[in-house]
């Protein structure tokens, strides 16, 4: 059995969780399995990369169950999603082994196989990793949804791949076949800027990269604003801007940041380490704040995403907002910033607590809300 025949037998099976699911957002889609078709032969070991749910490696051990990976998921909710549905589908994935976005990952690897990064900056650190590490004759196949991919994909490959390939498309998605690696091609990551004295370094996947998003921009001009408080978490924490930013302003108080992302969790412990606050500053991944217990918080600061992956979606931040109310100690209190035509107060007071709103522009509204 091929890959691309497992993947129809348990693809209707897998399941997105622990994240959020909906008719719209789903754990596998013909991308997947066009990927795999794409493959070719896998051989004894592979090196995946962005493999959402699980898909593919699932599809690769169901059909050849002694294969060895070696996988990259940025989010901790995909390593966990992977596990459970390996688990739910009895399949044996002892031989499957996570890494970091470094040489561990794909130091002379053979076969490269994944989903297509979003961002081009991602891209570009992930194609730099491989063509680094990887072994000379390695094949990359990395593919996504047609609507979701751009001609500049292309380019970033052919930075560090002297050939890159379009394949035919099918079932609205398309796979970039890359080769003969380039080594030492291209800037190097982490990046880093300065922002009126606060020094940003982020890596490619990481959330508004080197820069400062509107909303976490608007949220710290009301930094003196806060409450002073012992124990402070960074729900979400991105590049590190909104962590570091506070541990700064607040030399006394313990912070603790935490992204279910490893790029954003890299660069927040680089951002916190460039602006000398690394001491005072735990950098967590997580899923939200699963690792945290109840009542223990002071203050949590939030700016909620309203995407997963490319899907708008309207349920993420209540999920975030739970964890953050069972997190704080009575009278703790969040202090949000979201865009206002989301109108979240309504579900702050609901979840959370009494909500006062401390600043509103022409976009963003930054609300406090107390822990009842």
């Amino acid at each position: 059995m091929a890959p691309a025949e497992a993947f129809e037998r348990i693809a209707s099976r897998l399941s997105r969780w622990p994240d959020i699911e909906t008719h719209d957002l789903v754990a596998a889609d013909q991308s997947d399995r066009l990927i795999l078709a794409e493959a070719g032969e896998i051989g004894s070991e592979i090196v995946l990369v962005g493999d959402r749910f699980g898909a593919l490696a699932l599809s690769i051990l169901t059909a050849a169950p002694r294969t060895r990976i070696r996988a990259h998921q940025d989010a901790i909710t995909g390593e966990r999603a992977l596990a459970a549905n390996a688990e739910r589908l009895g399949i044996d994935v002892s031989g499957v082994s996570w890494h970091d976005l470094d040489a561990s990952l794909a130091q002379g690897a053979g076969l490269v196989v994944g989903q297509l990064p979003r961002g081009l900056d991602a891209l570009d650190e992930l194609a730099g990793v491989l063509a680094d590490h990887a072994d000379p004759s390695v094949r990359v196949v990395l593919g996504g949804r047609v609507k979701h991919m751009t001609p500049a994909m292309n380019d970033v490959l052919g930075v560090h791949f002297a050939e890159v390939h379009a394949s035919r498309g099918s079932g609205k998605s398309r796979a970039l076949r890359a080769s003969a690696p380039i080594s030492g091609a291209g800037a190097p990551w982490p990046r880093r800027a300065e922002h009126q004295g606060l020094t940003i370094v982020a890596h490619g996947a990481a959330f508004a990269g080197t820069g400062l998003d509107v909303g976490t921009r608007f949220l710290l001009e009301h930094l003196d604003d806060m409450p002073h408080a012992e124990y402070v978490i960074d729900l979400g924490c991105g590049n590190g801007a909104i962590a570091a930013s506070h541990a700064r302003a607040r030399p006394h108080a313990r912070v603790v940041a935490t992204d279910r992302s490893a790029a954003a969790v890299a660069s927040a412990s680089a951002t916190c380490r460039a602006n000398g606050v690394a001491d005072r500053v735990r950098v967590v991944r997580d899923d939200a704040l699963s690792a945290q217990p109840d009542g223990s918080a002071d203050l949590v600061l939030l700016n909620p995403p309203f995407h997963s992956d490319a899907a708008v979606t309207n349920r993420i931040a209540p999920r975030l907002f739970a964890d953050a109310a069972r997190v704080l100690r009575p009278g703790g209190e969040l202090w949000t910033v979201w865009n206002s035509h989301l109108r979240y107060r309504s579900q702050l007071e609901r979840i959370v607590g009494p909500t006062r709103q401390i600043a509103r522009n022409r976009t963003f509204t930054v609300t406090a809300s107390a822990r009842r």
